[in-house]
């Protein structure tokens, strides 16, 4: 007998915050954009979020013991929303109205009660790609379980590197497909790269800011630079896209990006314990301690017992000027994601995308197939 609702069931990682949605069945699947805008890259430490607006009127039902008073909610003079994410993981669980009735743009990225069903999601459109600089994972991937994505961007500059030409997709909605200016690679990035640069990284809120150097020659000649330099390039820190259930919970997002550094290579230099400004932290696991910005929610940093000396820097909060891929700084593993069984079980469609996508686009821009991560 057929329902005229589906319910799906959300969780962040450390099950603090925990709710329900029931939605007709006449709104699925859900239409996910996964939006490229500074905002949200530096609200969430990830290369982009994946979010889909409710139908009006839905909200969220809360499981107890969790209820809105497991959140801390962050907002902006420059938003329209509320952001929303668990006060002890960091998990953010989507963004509510500032005005009227309240309304809902739930992250993608927390329902595992509902993982790999049919018919629920619908991967939709790349927003905001022009911010990027580079075009960012939209330039990764442009098509999800046979439907092309639309680029959709809001005031695109005109000094920006990609222009637009205005389309609609299924539903009438008018979208935009951005086209990438002539500038090769090379071009980008034939710069040689300065011993004493410094990549800036910060959240949204400024609460947690800090430096990453270079590589200097006393690491490029120690034992340790056998795992963390690749050895074709020793100006550049290795780096990989992540699709591991932990990552996905504990940020909100279907993949993050990491730099792998040496913490003496970050200045002002690091306490024992990571914390850095507005910075809180989250035990995973018994060896795993995951930091994120108490203020507005963005994750900073990985750090387990296993290689003490190295942190997995965010890459969402790096501000690199040619872009988010940061390539004058890291080197991506192309051929391979961090925990992919993981990413296929949750969405396969997208974990494909994504793989196929970065082998591609790791080829064409001279990224290597694989390195291994310690």
């Amino acid at each position: 007998m057929s329902t005229s609702t589906k319910t799906l069931k959300a969780s962040c990682h450390c099950h603090a915050t925990q709710f329900t949605i029931t939605l007709p069945v006449t709104s699925l699947p859900l239409k996910i954009h996964l939006c490229h805008c500074t905002i949200c890259r530096y609200v969430h430490g990830a290369p982009c979020c994946f979010h889909s607006p409710l139908p009006p009127g839905v909200d969220l039902d809360f499981i107890a013991p969790s209820s809105k008073e497991s959140l801390t909610s962050y907002t902006h003079p420059s938003f329209q929303s509320r952001k929303w994410f668990c006060k002890t993981c960091g998990c953010h669980i989507g963004d509510s109205s500032l005005t009227g009735d309240v309304s809902w743009t739930i992250s993608t990225a927390v329902y595992d009660a509902n993982a790999g069903e049919k018919g629920v999601w619908r991967f939709n459109s790349h927003m905001c790609p022009g911010s990027t600089g580079d075009g960012g994972l939209s330039g990764v991937f442009g098509e999800v379980e046979g439907v092309k994505l639309g680029m959709w961007d809001v005031d695109l500059p005109a000094t920006s590197t990609a222009t637009a030409t205005a389309g609609r997709d299924d539903a009438g909605t008018r979208i935009a497909t951005a086209i990438p200016a002539e500038e090769s690679h090379e071009d980008k990035l034939n710069t040689k790269p300065d011993p004493e640069d410094k990549l800036l990284a910060q959240c949204h809120c400024g609460g947690v800011s800090f430096h990453i150097s270079r590589p200097r020659e006393s690491f490029i000649n120690s034992p340790a630079s056998q795992n963390w330099l690749f050895p074709l390039d020793k100006t550049r820190w290795l780096a990989s896209l992540d699709v591991c259930d932990d990552c996905r919970l504990t940020t909100g997002t279907n993949v993050i990006g990491w730099m792998f550094v040496p913490t003496d290579h970050i200045s002002p230099a690091l306490p024992s314990n990571l914390l850095v400004g507005t910075s809180k932290a989250y035990h995973s696991t018994e060896d795993v301690a995951r930091t994120f910005c108490g203020t507005c929610g963005a994750t900073v940093f990985y750090w387990c017992k296993e290689r003490p000396e190295i942190v997995d820097v965010a890459t969402g909060l790096l501000r690199a000027p040619e872009g988010v891929m940061a390539e004058k700084w890291a080197i991506w593993r192309a051929g391979r994601l961090g925990w992919p069984e993981n990413g296929l079980r949750y969405h396969e469609g997208f974990t494909r995308a994504l793989m196929e996508g970065m082998k591609r686009w790791g080829k064409e821009r001279g990224h290597p197939e694989e390195f291994v991560v310690p």
